[in-house]
């Protein structure tokens, strides 16, 4: 089956000559319509991982690759192909304070959508939507209806704005850092909603972050990005509790475990041998404690995990020369298919 969204050997630039940054770095990756899982998209700042977002939104047109809906390029759609991606591709922001005019009423954030995709018939279908998605994101339509965004906290906010999405009843979420502006008291409720939505709704989810203690929590699936090339992919149990590459180490060693007696914080040692930010090879060549000749000399494919393979588990894949002679996921193959049994 084709994937309902996928990017196909995609590079993101900005800038040119000396000033040239890559964003994201020929990536192949797609989301899969009879996929409902929540698949983590993680990384520091500088990761590739928001523009990877933008990319999928349309947002971003890419330097080189294509993006598809329903194997379709996004930028050369006809306008009843353009419609029906964006209702069926919705996205819930980091800030829950920008997506609001304080000078209408939250129902607007809800009601604009229902007009322009004409999804009532009239204004009592129109609320009674409006309604039904509030109470899904754990909101009280009597007390949320009719106020201004300044009457509602930061969670409440950022709520409606994951109501605005379900109301379209989309076919896919991506989720850009939905928790990382609000309150540590809301954050696990937030999540919670998001993770019921998920098994309830069956809508795949995109959940970008460069938390790993959410990711652990609320995903089934996660990729890490290391200026935009993924690094590691896999199980999000797997991935976190027994990481391959040393970058992916580095993220976990920094998880604030609940443990007094459990140092965290510390970081990777770099390797003594002196490496230029020119050279070929592995991007995480200057940071890594392990490196040798031929990480300097070309970019590691992803070798997937002898032993996922031998317990037919779901696949564990990290770009990473320690583990040369293990099966490889080549650069055309949609990194989806690790997370198959």
């Amino acid at each position: 089956m084709a994937p309902l969204m996928e990017l196909r050997n995609v590079t993101k630039t900005f800038g040119g000559g000396e000033n040239r940054t890559i964003a994201l770095d020929d990536m192949t990756f797609g989301v899969e319509p009879d996929f409902p899982h929540i698949i983590t998209i993680a990384g520091e700042s500088g990761s590739g991982k928001t523009t990877m977002m933008m990319l999928l939104l349309g947002f971003y047109e890419p330097t080189l690759g294509t993006v598809l809906y329903n194997n379709v390029n996004i930028w050369k759609m006809s306008r009843s192909e353009t419609v029906d991606f964006r209702r069926n591709v919705q996205a819930v922001f980091q800030d829950p304070f920008a997506v609001y005019n304080p000078f209408y009423k939250v129902d607007n954030l809800l009601s604009i959508p229902i007009k322009n995709f004409k999804l009532a018939n009239s204004k009592k279908e129109a609320r009674q939507l409006m309604e039904n998605a509030l109470t899904r994101v754990g909101l009280r339509p009597e007390e949320t209806l009719g106020r201004f965004p300044h009457q509602l906290s930061g969670g409440q906010r950022q709520r409606i704005a994951v109501a605005r999405a379900l109301v379209l009843n989309p076919k896919l979420l991506i989720a850009d850092e939905p928790v990382s502006m609000v309150d540590a008291s809301l954050r696990a409720t937030i999540l919670k909603q998001i993770r019921e939505l998920n098994q309830d709704l069956h809508i795949p989810i995109l959940y970008i972050t460069h938390d790993l203690t959410t990711a652990y929590h609320v995903s089934d699936y996660i990729l890490v990005l290391y200026r935009g090339s993924v690094m590691e992919a896999g199980d999000v149990e797997q991935v976190i509790r027994d990481p391959k590459h040393p970058y992916t180490k580095l993220l976990v060693n920094s998880i604030p475990w609940p443990d007094p007696n459990q140092l965290w914080g510390e970081a990777v040692e770099a390797s003594t041998k002196k490496v230029t930010a020119e050279h070929a090879g592995c991007k995480f060549a200057s940071r890594c404690p392990h490196v040798f000749e031929k990480c300097l000399q070309s970019q590691p494919p992803l070798f997937i995990s002898s032993e996922a393979l031998l317990k037919s588990t779901v696949g564990h894949a990290s770009a990473c020369y320690l583990y040369e002679g293990s099966d490889v996921l080549t650069k055309d193959q949609n990194l989806i298919q690790l997370f198959h049994k």
